[in-house]
């Protein structure tokens, strides 16, 4: 691997000229494979998440009913309604609602970084490529930035819920897309990585509590406040604000929150919102459907 800091990504960024570039460099040297065939696979990613949110946004429901229908229901709100929020950051929500909806529903999704946080990424590129004039190669940038990012995270601290909670997997989805958009935007490698600091420093401690263990309540929702986190760090990081604690070290802060988060809060079922009256109420009703 060329690189196993956001600090040794930036140097190399001076080489390579961009995040993209160093990550498909960095591709092409572990996997062995040529370029050409590097940008084909990122496209089959690509092409997999835009499906994933047309079939979502068109209306899914889970296999045990718990989720579904949201990202409908979103889409229903944006044709119809005078909302709060902007409509760019509405869409990467409704779009990052699909995807976990197609996930629990059982679907075809790309893991960025995991399932469980497929929509983040996926959620806030869709919804520029909606607004803005985004190019096919702008687009493939975006996510191997996020790539570049995420095997930075994953290197340093965890992307896995059961590893180090739900900051580790959300968390890490939402600096992913944070610091691609800064890019996408025209930022600078410097300004990504305080949009990844930010995101990542307003996460710390987000606990994994799937109710009855399946990846549906909360997770679907919880991807849908992580792209619109990635909006707010990264107009942030685009204004000149920067995080005061370095961004890796920040990354290792979050590893040893995870390593020190008990493990009721790291996917058990055992903790958080699983633990509730309602939470156990579902477990103790899907169970005994499927006695």
């Amino acid at each position: 691997m060329l690189f196993q800091s956001i600090e040794e990504l930036l140097e190399l960024t001076k080489k390579y000229g961009t995040i993209a570039e160093v990550m498909i460099q960095t591709e092409i040297k572990t996997s062995q494979y040529p370029r050409e065939i590097i940008l084909e696979h990122m496209s089959k990613n690509l092409s997999v998440m835009m499906a994933s949110i047309k079939k979502g946004v068109a209306g899914v429901t889970s296999v045990t009913g718990l989720t579904g229908g949201d990202a409908k229901r979103m889409d229903h709100y944006l044709e119809n309604s005078n909302y709060l929020s902007g409509t760019t950051i509405l869409k990467a929500v409704r779009n990052a609602v699909a995807v976990n909806e197609v996930n629990a529903e059982m679907g075809l999704i790309c893991a960025t970084p995991t399932a469980g946080s497929a929509g983040v990424a996926a959620g806030v590129l869709s919804a520029m490529v909606e607004d803005y004039d985004i190019s096919h190669e702008e687009q493939l940038n975006f996510l191997f930035t996020a790539g570049a990012i995420g095997l930075v995270i994953a290197n340093k601290a965890s992307i896995s819920g059961a590893a180090g909670g739900c900051q580790a997997e959300i968390g890490s989805a939402s600096a992913m897309a944070s610091g691609a958009l800064v890019i996408l935007r025209g930022g600078t490698p410097q300004q990504a990585a305080q949009a990844v600091a930010m995101t990542i420093a307003n996460m710390l401690g987000l606990i994994c509590d799937p109710v009855a263990g399946l990846v549906e309540v909360p997770c679907v929702k919880r991807n849908a406040l992580g792209a619109s986190q990635a909006f707010i760090s990264a107009d942030m990081a685009l204004a000149g604000i920067n995080s005061v604690i370095p961004v890796d070290e920040v990354i290792e802060t979050m590893h040893q929150v995870g390593m020190q988060m008990p493990s009721i809060f790291k996917e058990t079922a055992e903790g958080g919102l699983a633990a509730t009256k309602t939470g156990k109420e579902i477990m103790h009703r899907l169970y005994q459907n499927n006695k």
